[in-house]
Order: C-alpha cells, then structure tokens, then sequence
C-alpha cells in the first residue's frame, strides 16, 4: 500500500420511518457505497452505518391512522427499508433506528453535557395546541392564511406562494391539519438549544475545517449573516420519542436525536462485533475520519446543529459533510402522476440496480448539483458503456480463449506498454474516486475502454484465427485484450460490484485495486458467461407505468377528491361575503420575478385603472401564455409591499397549487372592470 491504512465511519442521512425509499434517496446511498467500497479496495478500514428516523408527531399520528402502535409501524417500514438497500447493494455494517437503547443513551449524555455547560437555556412560550385532539401543533401541522401574501392554505412555518417564513402563530386563521380545529393559544415551557454561543467557533469551524463544500460554506454565510437563533428541541406530549431526562412530559424534538442516530447505530455495531473500540472513534481529538453523505435540504442541521451539539458535549466533530443536490427525472421534479416518481422496489422489479448505479456515478461529482435521472439516456448510456463497451470487450476474445487455447492465457503479455498505460491509470482514477469526481472517473475508464476495442478491432483475432500457424499471436492478442477488461473491471468494481463479482468468476481471481499493476499470464480462466444484459426500453416503460400503478393503489386507500383534500371553509353571512369586491381583470402583461421561485408579476386592466398583482402561479403558467386573457382579481385587497415591489391584490386561482392551478377565467362578453357577484 502506498499509504497507511486509515480508519473512517461514513454516514448516509437516516431515511425517515413513515414511507418508502424512492431513487432520490438511492442518489445519496449509491453515492457514499461507492466511495465506500472504493476504500475498502485500497486496503482501508471502513464502517458504513446508518438507521431509520423512527420519532415525531408525523409517525405517532400515522400510526394511529393505522391502529397500531408506532413500534410495530417502524419495525415494518425498516424491514423494508433494509430490504431496498440491499436490492442496490448498499454494503452497510450496520442498520438500526434512533428508536433504540443506544440512542436514548446518548441523547442523554449530550443533553447532559450541554446542559451542565450552560448550553440549554430554559423559557415559556406561548404556541398553538388543539383543543380537540389535546395536542399542541409543530409548524407543519398547522395550516392557515399566510399573514405576508394572503394565500390560503399554507404552512405553518413557510408560504409556498411568496416564499415568506413565519411562526405559526402568525397565520390567518389558522387551522389544526390533525383535526380541523381551530387551535388555541397555551404557554409550554421548553428548552432550548443556545446556538448563538456557538457562532464564533462555528465561522471559523465552517471556513477553516475543510468539512464543508465551497458552496455549502457560502450559504452558510448568509445564515450567519441573519443571525443564529437558539433552537426548540423540546415537544410536549403525546410525541413518540425520547422524553427529556428531568422534565416529565417533555420530550426532544426528532432533530435532536436524530444526527445522534448515526452514533447509537455505531455503537450498536460495536456492541455486536466486541472489536470496535467506540470512543476511539468519537472522542474529541481522534484520529479516525467521520463522512457525512446527505441531501442539501438537511444542511443546515448538519452543518451548524450537529457540529455545534458535537462540539458543547466534547466529542468530535465530522472530518467531510459532503452535501449532494436533487433528484429531477426527465428534466422535471419527480412525479407521481407522470410515474417518474419512481420507488426503490418498483425499480428493482424491473431493472438491474448495477444500471443505476453506473449511471448516477457517470453523472455524480463533489458539487452540489441536482443529477437528472433522463430515462432515455439511461437506457442508451448503460448500454452503450457497460454492454458494448465493457461486457463486449471480454466476450469478443474469451471464445477464442476457451475454444483454441484450453482456457489458458498466454505465458507473457505481448503488449507491455498497452499494458502498463492501462495500470497506470490507477493513480488519476483513484484521485477522482477519493475526490467523489465519479463521472470523471467513469469518463477515464471509458476512454480506456475505447482505447481496448480499438486494440482488438486493429489486430482482429477472428482474421488471425483463420491463418494457419498463427495460434500464438491469436493467443497473445485474446490475452491482452482480457487483461485490459480485467483492469477496467477492478477499476469499475466500487460502482458495479455483482458484475465485478461475475467477471471474477471468469477470470478466477478477487480483483484488487494493487492486484493489476502486474498482467494475468499462463493463467486460466472460466467458459464465458453473459455478464450483463442490455436494458429494454420497455422495461423503463413497464416501470413507470407500475408507478403510476402505485399511485392509484395510494389513493385508492383512502378517500378522494377536492372536499377531502380541502375541505369547505365555515360558514359567513351575506354581509361578509359583500365586503370582496371581485373584477374582471384582462392580463395586458405578465412577467417571471426571478428573484421568486413560484411568482409571476401581472399587470391588469380593470377598465380605466391598471393593477399590478404578483401571483404564485409560475409553475402552472408560462408568462407569455397569459397574456390577453380576463381572469378575476380581489380588487379591495389592501396593497401589501413585498421585496419585489407593490402587491396590488390578488387573482382568484383553482387547484392544489404547483403545476396544477388554474386561473379563472370568465366566458366571452365579460369587460375589464365588470364586477363578480
């Protein structure tokens, strides 16, 4: 080895217990097995671990949807899980829940530690409880009119329509999601995590440590920027979780326990193999390396919460938090109506996991970019690579092999420097692997493979097996070009390890990463075997269509329709209903804002006075589409002032929201100005 071996723990993000894995979650799993067991092959002393996140109130209400307790709920949902994994492969050591022994454990030791050090703060606060269901509401489980734009129907901690951010108690009449209720005010007691102590330590932990990406660290300045915050980590009961050690009735919020999860499974596997030495790994200065692989959405926790918690409680801090972006399939958010939003077991009914996972690593690098899964590119990149490439490439020479030569290499390579040029790649290949620059990876090893069949299409052994006399020189180019796939299959053996394992069995022997520095010679290898088979477009269809089959299932448990999702307000008078004053309005001009993800900028003419609205409706509307049609606006709406200019008020719209809105619009005859009644 030309280093000395270290020894990490790598993490991936703890799926959550109440759904299924989806491909967007296989990006990040796929992405740190591969660096695993690229480490692994470099003679490294590697433990992959993860777990389910098994608290909160959505997994507590879910399972009384169901009528059974939550326990039953997440063992079932993490035999699946698990299940899933190991369909792609995913070589875990270790798969647990924050629902465990270990993790009770430790959420104590470092709430204890933090709060011995004055890192806990205690206070009163006033917050939203449902008087019916004797609970009070997280953000999510309030839903009201946003107290910014005035859009119903959103969120207690954000607006989709504006982008705006608020307390729940800040909703226009705001609603429990739980039942329906109306909620009430009543003051909690609740502790808090002081994250404000720790802002210095965590600027100069950001920029100066390495652990964080370039863009990570720079959003991490505008967080500074506005200030840190303490943080609730305190629920009241009923919550499934952990309560708070010393407050009865208190227990901590998932996100506290959650990150600690990835230290509790750990613990647990050393518990189980009895010689893995934990605080060798956790305690404050050690030596050992700890990789974080998770989702950009997660960011903020793990680059500012876990750090800080990790830091107040005296253990280590992660040596790389290594940050991916989305999922998109076919250029677009992946959805359910289109079958794009696809599941990990509906995938692997119909396709081989080894074809997803060659096709993230040629589209994944260190950065923080969204990867679009195309499915027509998949279909032809995989078989392009790996089958006419790759697989192509050892068929082509091993019949000659087998039939004229005993299956019996030549006793020397007659191409050493081909050979070695090969080998050599090693070292840029490895360079990109360590670097998580996969698709430059799989770029190198595919000019290398271009590099092989061009070899073999030049020498042409099926000519030469026609020549009398020429069984060596047939024997030397078939060997050459099966040491060349050889080297390209150790090298490819992180991103496909079934494959590698056939190819394995071909050659008769364990690929290593130092193993092909040195040419196979006088060596025998196996009959030849199919490797891999081509992907069927058909079966890509089968697939989303199974998808979209999903998705009936789903709604077919449960009730449908508009008045189940939303159902209708309570009752107002006439008198209330006077007050609107509703326009027929012409759109004379619509603009995108692109400061805002979802908002349009309208202009429009309600007979002789022109308004100017901003409406959320930029996922369902291109701007130019919009242009000279009457829609109806509120037009009694007081004017509110937002960051991209003046609201002037508000245009009636149907529809859950996203891609499916639709403005109204009244029928031919109606003028700009004619009021609605």
């Amino acid at each position: 080895m030309a280093t000395d071996p270290r020894r990490m723990l790598v993490t991936c993000a703890l799926p959550y217990a109440n759904g299924s894995i989806h491909l967007g979650h296989m990006l990040e799993h796929i992405q740190a097995d591969i660096w695993v067991r690229y480490q692994r092959m470099r003679g490294h002393q590697v433990h992959f671990v993860c777990a389910d996140d098994a608290h909160g109130t959505p997994i507590m209400l879910k399972a009384q949807q169901m009528g059974i307790s939550p326990e039953e709920m997440i063992a079932a949902v993490s035999q699946e899980h698990q299940g899933d994994f190991a369909g792609f492969n995913i070589s875990f050591d270790n798969y647990h829940s924050t629902h465990s022994d270990e993790n009770r454990e430790l959420a104590g030791v470092i709430y204890g530690r933090l709060k011995e050090s004055g890192k806990i703060k205690i206070r009163t606060i006033s917050q939203l409880f449902d008087p019916e269901k004797s609970m009070f509401l997280p953000d999510r489980f309030v839903k009201g009119t946003c107290p910014k734009c005035k859009s119903p129907d959103q969120y207690g901690d954000n607006c989709d329509s504006c982008g705006a951010t608020y307390s729940p108690t800040e909703l226009i009449d705001p609603k429990s999601a739980v039942s329906g209720a109306t909620p009430v005010m009543k003051d909690s007691e609740h502790y808090f995590f002081d994250l404000p102590q720790f802002e210095a330590w965590l600027a100069d932990w950001v920029r100066g440590s390495g652990a964080i990406q370039e863009e990570m660290a720079n959003k991490m300045q505008e967080w500074f920027e506005s200030g840190l915050q303490q943080w609730d980590i305190t629920r009241d009961a009923p919550y499934f979780g952990f309560e708070i050690p010393g407050a009865p009735g208190k227990y901590f919020y998932v996100w506290l326990d959650a990150p600690i999860g990835y230290m509790a499974s750990f613990k647990n596997l050393c518990n189980k193999r009895g010689d893995i030495d934990f605080d060798s790994y956790w305690k404050a200065d050690s030596d050992a390396e700890l990789y974080h692989f998770i989702g950009k959405d997660i960011a903020y926790f793990h680059c500012l919460f876990w750090p800080a918690m990790l830091e107040g409680a005296n253990f280590r801090k992660p040596t790389k938090v290594n940050v991916h972006g989305y999922v998109t399939v076919n250029g677009a958010k992946m959805s359910k109506s289109k079958g794009t939003f696809i599941k990990a077991s509906t995938y692997l009914k119909h396709l081989d996991p080894e074809s997803l996972r060659y096709y993230y690593a040629a589209k994944l690098n260190s950065r923080i970019d969204d990867l679009d899964l195309n499915l027509e590119d998949f279909v032809s990149r995989v078989n392009a690579d790996v089958v006419n490439k790759l697989v192509n490439l050892a068929s082509r020479n091993a019949g000659f092999i087998a039939k004229r030569f005993d299956g019996k290499l030549a006793a020397t390579c007659a191409e050493p420097a081909l050979y070695a040029e090969f080998a050599n790649a090693s070292a840029s290949i490895a360079e990109a692997y360590e670097a998580r620059e996969f698709s430059r990876a799989i770029r190198e090893i595919m000019a290398l493979a271009d590099k092989a069949n061009r070899y073999v299409d030049d020498k042409a052994p099926w000519v030469i097996a026609k020549q009398e006399g020429a069984d060596a020189e047939l024997q030397a180019v078939c060997s050459v070009g099966i040491n060349l796939f050889r080297v390209l299959m150790a090298y490819l053996k992180p991103v496909m390890p079934q494959l590698a394992e056939r190819a394995e069995a071909f050659l008769g022997e364990t690929l290593t990463w130092d193993g092909i520095a040195a040419p196979l010679v006088d060596h025998g290898v196996a009959p030849f075997k199919a490797l891999f088979s081509r992907i069927e477009s058909a079966k890509v269809d089968a697939m989303v269509e199974a998808s979209k089959e999903d998705l009936a299932k789903e709604q077919s448990k449960k009730p449908a329709g508009p008045l189940v999702d939303d159902p209708i307000s309570e009752t107002i008078t006439y008198d209330d209903f006077a007050k609107i004053d509703l326009r027929v309005a012409l759109i004379k001009k619509a603009e995108a804002v692109p400061e805002a993800e979802k908002l349009l900028k309208l202009q429009l003419d309600i007979g002789g006075e022109t308004r100017q609205v901003f409406a959320g409706i930029k996922s369902a509307y291109n701007p130019e589409d919009l242009e000279g049609k009457l829609t109806v606006m509120v037009a009694n709406l007081a004017p509110r002032k937002m960051r991209f200019g003046m609201s002037e008020g508000m245009v009636l719209a149907a529809g859950p929201g996203g891609k499916d809105l639709w403005i109204l619009e009244p029928q031919e005859g109606a003028q700009p100005g004619m009021r609605v009644k």
